[in-house]
């Protein structure tokens, strides 16, 4: 990515990593650590990543948790919005907006699963996208089509996963593409997108109802399979003690 940086790209484009350190000790040396392999002196967007826990607020918002670190950061001109991702459950989406609203802090983005099957098993379309439209806060859409899971429950086709995903007030729809069939694919969703009808969206989710129901294609909800800082906690960094 530093490579391709080079060379006047730099000013092209919106960059976007994300730190999974709690303790600001942590947060701030992975920053840094991106800033010097992405070769800039400042990056768009930083999202605290995989809030997957309960007690992830309240570490990320210790008086020496992550936020400080980025927050600091971007006093420094090193960072110029601060978002966090997720996508286990919607409940934990929310009592980190809570935990943030009573530390007086307002994110800028916050990304989550959003996708046709989503919306019938712990949906994030239902339980925190109003929220985030409420507050103007940047919707990033990723698992569009669950990672392929939903793909293998042969219900629903690509064009229609990045169809749905499209119709709904959303800020960017991030979709895998490491062939040029996929970017293909992609090119071809926007050009064929059309503000879809109830009805429309209705019969898209009647499809896909029964397959979605007990979350067997949206793993990343109900296992650990997609939860990294779960295999690697030291990522995390060391916990505050009282």
């Amino acid at each position: 990515m530093g490579k391709a940086l080079r060379d006047g790209y730099r000013d092209k484009a919106f960059l976007m990593t994300k730190i999974d350190g709690r303790s600001k000790k942590e947060a701030a040396r992975q920053l840094d650590e991106s800033l010097r392999r992405l070769q800039v002196d400042h990056i768009d967007l930083v999202q605290h990543h995989e809030v997957l826990r309960f007690e992830d607020p309240h570490r990320i918002f210790d008086g020496n948790g992550a936020n400080a670190a980025l927050e600091e950061a971007r006093r420094a001109g090193k960072l110029r919005y601060i978002g966090f991702t997720g996508h286990k459950d919607p409940r934990i989406h929310s009592y980190m907006l809570e935990v943030a609203a009573k530390k007086g802090f307002r994110f800028d983005t916050v990304q989550m699963p959003l996708n046709a099957m989503d919306a019938q098993y712990r949906s994030f379309e239902k339980e925190v996208l109003p929220e985030l439209v409420r507050h103007k806060i940047g919707v990033l859409a990723m698992k569009s089509m669950g990672s392929g899971s939903l793909l293998r429950s042969r219900t629903v086709r690509p064009i229609e996963c990045l169809h749905y995903v499209l119709n709904l007030p959303v800020s960017v729809v991030i979709t895998g593409i490491d062939s040029m069939t996929l970017l293909d694919q992609a090119f071809e969703a926007v050009r064929t997108f059309h503000p879809m009808s109830r009805e429309e969206v209705s019969s898209l989710l009647a499809k896909t109802k029964d397959a979605a129901m007990d979350g067997k294609y949206e793993p990343y909800k109900n296992t650990t399979i997609h939860d990294a800082t779960a295999l690697n906690p030291q990522w995390l960094g060391e916990e505050t003690q009282a």
